[in-house]
């Protein structure tokens, strides 16, 4: 379980076949190294553009994970480059934590594009597609995941939904340098999930 506040933007330093999936490796040096108070260990979950992850290889500041074929095909890491990629690292919840954001599990739903973005700088607005089978699950002033990002939805349509991004999401996560037409990786609110779910219930049983 996550909260989607981004701890580190880390770079994407090297991505390795390993059929039929892929090892990516990030360097992450706030991720400190084993032996200290706050180490991150294999074994660990680490959610990468909000898909949780989990660690299977350290080398000093360098993590690796391994993402399978349903992973890549379903999310934007495939669509990673060794050397060039920036990627937004969040380490797993503990218990105890504040929660800055919301629940977020690190499963991706879908992906949806950016789409329309007006920079009022500081500050910016930006525009995502939505695939309209999620669209009820996604409400103005309610929550949703981009690229692991706990964001306030603006406005909500039948296919998109628009965020208006503060200066500090904007420095210290990915979508500092997205542009029109890049992939992001969705996660909708996990209550959403259950209510949607309820009601589809309640209605299956009152029609019977």
């Amino acid at each position: 379980m996550f909260t989607g506040l981004i701890e580190t933007l880390a770079t994407v330093v090297a991505i390795e076949d390993d059929p039929p999936g892929k090892r990516l490796t990030v360097a992450a040096p706030m991720f400190r190294a084993p032996g200290t108070s706050d180490d991150t260990q294999i074994g660990d979950s680490i959610a990468i553009n909000g898909c949780c992850l989990t660690v299977v290889a350290i080398d000093g500041d360098n993590f690796t994970f391994e993402a399978g074929a349903e992973t890549l095909s379903r999310t934007n890491l495939g669509r990673l480059i060794a050397g060039s990629s920036q990627v937004n690292l969040e380490r797993a919840l503990a218990v105890g934590d504040r929660l800055g954001g919301h629940y977020v599990t690190g499963h991706v739903d879908a992906t949806g594009q950016l789409i329309e973005r007006t920079d009022d700088p500081p500050w910016s607005n930006l525009k995502f597609s939505l695939p309209p089978e999620f669209a009820v699950q996604v409400v103005p002033k309610g929550s949703i995941t981009v690229d692991g990002i706990s964001l306030t939805v603006v406005d909500a349509g039948d296919d998109y939904f628009t965020v208006a991004l503060i200066p500090h999401t904007l420095a210290v996560t990915t979508l500092g340098k997205r542009g029109v037409g890049d992939t992001v990786n969705l996660e909708t609110d996990l209550l959403a999930k259950y209510v949607q779910r309820s009601l589809q219930h309640r209605a299956t049983e009152t029609s019977r």
